[in-house]
């Protein structure tokens, strides 16, 4: 039986293609291992989205390469946004490749594998926009905790952004068809589950004709026992009442919502053409914040966009400052090919771009050291996640913590009394600049 092996690379929406892949290939008689080094096939499941993740992406690819040297690798295979945006320049320019699958092609990765078994070359990128939605997985994440791809693809056309070029339009998946996964999940132990896609919030409105997320969320819960249910990516032109409400409605809806704002000044909001200005966004948070106590509310920033003058930046800061994210992502605007950005006047300077990004974490860690502070004496509830025998003492997040981009809450207790997805009340004793320690209460 042979050995196959994935190096997934990108966001959590990129994670669960490489599941729904493994499900495939385990179905097709091929072996999984998650061990590259012991695999006969190695495929790397590739992130396109701005110039760092394509440099790993290419990075990965050698390295998986290098195996055919030393290791046990005889093919290696290249998946994902990179593959669907470059296609065969991908596999001119890393002759290493023996096989390229675009976005649209997940179920052929079995014949892929097949085909370099063969000694042939392969490649396959099918319709985008008219590819399966869903389908079995084999979870990677921890056995408590996974994602649930709710939709497909973007149709913001946000001007620096290329997702829409390699994903394509939205499409949502029908309720029933996301339920039907939700209950698998459930049964199979999950106690966290993350609802992704490109715009969580915008769910729903090319199949129904409005956003439907709320709806959703509600179906989740009455179909299923999960514990805790939580919203990435929602956008805040698209942030509902009705979905306001249900958190205040649905305890096992955890009250956390992720708001890629990506700016506060309306001239840059408006070159990125992002729905929505300042006015928009700030009322938002306000209706979120009075509405719905003690919601966490986490953000991503972007600096250096093509124009940004220091008034704008400026005004960045101030409104990071004084909003009081509790949690909080910034990153420098790259330029990529095939978008309206790229070819707009006026590009920053790569060190101004750094040292704009530099002052804004810094910024954010002085809320964050001053948010974690207040939380020293409280009694919070952890899911765990896992034991760190060097260190002696259990780690896990509270429902203020996504898992991958948010901190960690460290608990003191017994070895051996919590397992995975154990939900443990912890009384918070330290603080450090992202992360909490604490002692066992249960």
């Amino acid at each position: 039986m042979t050995k196959v092996a994935f190096i997934s690379l990108g966001c959590s929406k990129n994670l669960v293609d490489t599941e729904v892949m493994l499900h495939n290939l385990y179905k097709d008689g091929f072996e999984i291992t998650f061990e590259p080094e012991e695999a006969e096939i190695v495929i790397v499941n590739t992130c396109g989205f701005i110039e760092s993740a394509k440099q790993e992406a290419i990075d990965n690819i050698l390295d998986a390469a290098e195996l055919k040297e030393w290791g046990k690798c005889k093919h290696v295979i290249a998946t994902g946004c990179l593959v669907e945006r470059y296609r065969e320049e991908v596999m001119e320019q890393l002759p290493e490749l023996d096989a390229i699958i675009g976005v649209g092609s997940l179920e052929d990765i079995g014949e892929a594998c097949r085909a370099v078994m063969r000694g042939e070359k392969y490649t396959s990128f099918k319709d985008k926009n008219s590819s399966p939605l869903g389908g079995g997985r084999i979870l990677t994440t921890a056995p408590h905790t996974a994602y649930l791809k709710i939709a497909e693809g973007c149709d913001n056309r946000c001007t620096y952004c290329a997702i829409p070029l390699i994903r394509g339009k939205l499409r949502s998946r029908t309720i029933e068809d996301i339920v039907h996964e939700a209950c698998e999940l459930d049964r199979a132990g999950v106690k966290e589950l993350n609802l992704i896609a490109q715009d969580t919030s915008r769910y729903g409105l090319d199949l129904y004709g409005e956003y439907k997320l709320a709806t959703l969320v509600r179906e989740i819960t009455k179909n299923t026992s999960i514990p805790w249910i939580r919203l990435l990516y929602c956008y805040p032109d698209k942030i509902t009442d009705e979905l306001i409400e249900e958190f205040n409605s649905n305890p096992r809806l955890v009250k956390y919502m992720d708001i890629p704002v990506q700016h506060i000044s309306d001239s840059v909001l408006t070159r990125m053409n992002r729905h929505g200005g300042k006015e928009l966004i700030i009322d938002t948070i306000r209706k979120l914040r009075a509405r719905v106590p003690d919601i966490t509310l986490r953000t991503t920033a972007m600096v250096g966009f093509p124009g940004e003058s220091e008034e704008d930046f400026v005004e960045l800061c101030e409104f990071i400052k004084e909003t009081r994210f509790d949690r909080f992502g910034a990153f420098t605007y790259s330029p990529e090919e095939d978008t309206e950005a790229a070819l707009m006047p006026d590009q920053i300077d790569e060190q101004v771009k750094q040292d704009r990004y530099d002052i804004l974490m810094q910024t954010q860690l002085t809320v964050a050291e001053e948010l974690n502070n207040s939380k020293i004496g409280r009694e919070i509830t952890v899911i765990t996640d896992g034991y760190d025998a060097v260190a002696e003492i259990y780690f896990g997040r509270s429902e203020a913590d996504a898992p991958d981009v948010d901190g960690k809450v460290y608990f003191r207790a017994e070895k051996g009394k919590y397992t995975y997805g154990d939900f443990v009340k912890v009384k918070i004793t330290e603080a450090l600049d992202y992360d909490l320690i604490g002692d066992d209460i249960n």
